[in-house]
């Protein structure tokens, strides 16, 4: 057995070697790092996704509130339309048979404006004139009232113009001559007076 003994490194060895061990640890801790850093995002990615569902929901319910309340706006907006709606049928339930009423006041009007001259005939024309009163309170406990226009400015919403004349004692643009009466029915024209107008 030969007791050689290793033979002593030099101090550069030693160096070397010392040297060598450090940048193996500083290899080690330069890739934790790097491991770490790449661990880092992928911790916030994991994150990420839970905010982005948030908020997701949170514009979902937004969305969904916006359309609850727009429902809700229409269906206010239904139920006044049906109430104006009921109360217009019921304010105007009437409207159809008074205008097939007007052309029997007029037929009354024009048969009162013949001159009587028997006595018979002016019996018969006192009876229409209670016939044609009777009438006339029956239909405005209706709601029906005449629209004036003799001696009126002319009004295009009440007055309907069929001729013109130039009559210098008058204003321009009033009403000379009342040719058919017009009514309205609680302030609703049912059918506007024909006139005759003032240049």
């Amino acid at each position: 057995m030969s007791n050689e003994k290793e033979p002593q490194k030099s101090t550069e060895e030693l160096d070397q070697e010392i040297q060598t061990e450090t940048k193996g640890d500083v290899v080690e801790q330069q890739e934790e790092l790097v491991l770490d850093e790449a661990a880092g995002p992928a911790e916030e990615t994991a994150e990420a996704p839970e905010v982005d569902e948030v908020a997701a929901l949170k514009a979902e319910l937004e969305a969904e509130q916006n359309k609850y309340l727009r429902l809700l706006a229409d269906y206010d907006n239904f139920k006044r339309r049906s109430q104006k709606e009921r109360q217009d049928a019921e304010k105007f339930r009437s409207q159809s048979l008074l205008a097939d009423l007007l052309p029997v006041m007029d037929n009354f009007d024009r048969a009162l404006s013949v001159e009587t001259k028997s006595e018979e005939s002016a019996s018969l024309l006192k009876g229409m004139e209670m016939v044609q009163k009777s009438l006339l309170e029956a239909v405005k406990r209706e709601g029906l009232e005449e629209i004036k226009a003799l001696g009126e400015p002319f009004d295009p919403n009440f007055h309907q113009a069929v001729m013109q004349e130039k009559d210098e004692t008058a204003e321009p643009g009033v009403v000379l001559m009342e040719l058919q009466k017009g009514y309205t029915l609680k302030g609703r024209v049912l059918r506007p007076a024909m006139v005759k107008v003032n240049e």
